[in-house]
């Protein structure tokens, strides 16, 4: 897609790298991403997104901004209490880059609704806050084929990582899916929300910056994702950790008993 005078300028430090150029700002022009959240990690994550010129970003979220947001939530202010998020969010992208079209989706991201948000987009960027809504978006992402960025927020660190498991990796096997990772969510309770356990607020900006890292990443095409990775930040200690992670051939989405049962069903190629 070509870039127009304005957006020459505008990207012009990224038009310089030679790991981006103009080939790289044109498919992120070009790129689909959908956010879940506008909260503590979709916040500067879609600024970034924004910024780097992105064009077209969905925001799903079906809340509104209260005062005890705006410690962390960084895409809001004061005067937006009280206003859906994603308009909010939408708002603030206008008036970072009118080059970036923001589509609102003032719904909550379920297993049922999720296949048809995650069709008209490319990539989708998880900055959740509920492992019931991390679960069914990873899920839904395995079967729709699409890149999947996910991040997850403690009082003090957080995790980020890329899952592309709907393709293999360099040995021939399968990419690891979330389930690899994380097999089934805590009990119900073990883990407490952020409203009771609190949060470090710039943490939240420290991690949905590297979200973005991973989105431009992914469509500029530079350096190494996070595939089969997961990053780890420790915010008291400063510390950055990296566990790799691989493809558990007994999880349910592409394991050996999936691929089976797939191959068996009526009008199956494989």
């Amino acid at each position: 897609m070509a870039l127009s005078a304005d957006e020459i300028e505008r990207y012009a430090r990224h038009l310089v790298l030679r790991e981006v150029g103009g080939p790289g700002q044109a498919r992120l022009k070009a790129a689909r991403v959908l956010v879940i959240g506008a909260g503590g990690l979709g916040a500067p994550l879609i600024q970034y997104l924004a910024a780097a010129g992105i064009g077209t970003i969905g925001i799903v979220d079906d809340d509104t901004v209260s005062l005890s947001n705006l410690q962390r939530q960084v895409i809001h202010g004061t005067p937006d209490i009280g206003r859906p998020k994603v308009e909010s969010a939408a708002q603030a992208v206008g008036r970072l880059n009118p080059h970036v079209e923001v589509v609102a989706h003032a719904t909550r991201i379920t297993a049922e609704n999720a296949p048809g948000l995650l069709a008209a987009y490319d990539l989708v960027a998880d900055g959740s806050d509920n492992f019931s809504t991390r679960y069914a978006v990873s899920d839904a992402c395995f079967h729709a084929k699409r890149p999947l960025v996910t991040a997850a927020l403690g009082q003090f660190d957080g995790s980020l990582t890329t899952i592309r498991a709907h393709e293999t990796g360099p040995d021939g096997r399968p990419n690891p899916t979330y389930r690899c990772l994380f097999p089934s969510p805590p009990p119900p309770g073990s883990v407490p929300p952020c409203a009771e356990a609190g949060v470090l607020g710039a943490l939240a900006g420290v991690m949905g910056s590297l979200m973005a890292m991973e989105v431009i990443r992914a469509f500029a095409g530079f350096g190494e994702p996070l595939i089969g990775r997961l990053l780890m930040v420790d915010a008291r200690s400063m510390r950055f950790e990296t566990l790799s992670y691989g493809w558990d051939e007994t999880n349910p989405l592409n394991g050996h008993a999936a691929t089976a049962d797939l191959a068996q069903r009526p009008g199956s190629t494989s």
